[in-house]
């Protein structure tokens, strides 16, 4: 599968590349329209703040693209950030509006008397099937850095929460709209595996 790295300047591109690589992906570390548009599933990571990164994908004009690509049937991931990207809006800094593909919004994660941001592993609960977590078990370990989450408006997207202050969630799945709040490219062999599952997953026709 040839998987478009989303690389708008935001993210751990090059370990998320490597995590690709290494499962099988032929991966393509780019901006360019033709290139995303062309691939066989997109990865869209991301570290730091939700409006400036909406930005940036509108300034390159990807924030349409992947709409299109996505209601196309083309498997899309979002990492950290990047699966807050996928959601209608964020309350972070001055507030921004985001890609829309999934209901809800993010907002900072309540957690009173924890340190924040939620730096470290976490037991993220799987809490239906989802093709993302097949082969997984009930439950795995990963690293997480965040300070916001994600508000799903409908709970049957939410595929895995973890528990940090709040239950939270840590995996969202619909049809081929996908997210992870974690890192699976910081976290060992189940990170791996997660990754191993989005790359198998059928071609849009």
């Amino acid at each position: 599968m040839t998987v478009a790295l989303v690389d708008y300047g935001m993210g751990n591109r090059r370990s998320v590349e490597k995590a690709l690589e290494h499962v099988g992906a032929r991966v393509a570390r780019t901006a360019d329209p033709e290139v995303i548009g062309a691939a066989e599933a997109i990865v869209l990571p991301g570290v730091g703040a939700y409006p400036e990164a909406m930005r940036r994908l509108r300034a390159l004009e990807l924030d349409g693209l992947l709409r299109e690509r996505a209601a196309a049937g083309v498997p899309l991931l979002g990492i950290c950030l990047g699966m807050q990207l996928l959601f209608e809006s964020s309350t972070e800094h001055e507030g921004a509006a985001g890609l829309g593909l999934l209901g809800g919004t993010v907002t900072r994660l309540e957690a009173p008397g924890l340190k924040i941001p939620h730096i470290g592993w976490n037991t993220v609960t799987f809490t239906r099937p989802a093709r993302l977590t097949a082969g997984l078990g009930a439950a795995a370990p990963f690293y997480h850095v965040h300070t916001f989450a994600c508000r799903p408006s409908d709970p049957d997207d939410v595929a895995g929460t973890g528990d940090y202050g709040e239950r939270f969630a840590s995996i969202v799945e619909r049809g081929t709209v996908m997210g992870v709040q974690f890192h699976p490219e910081k976290s060992s062999l189940d990170g791996l595996a997660l990754l191993r599952s989005f790359v198998a997953l059928p071609v849009a026709a």
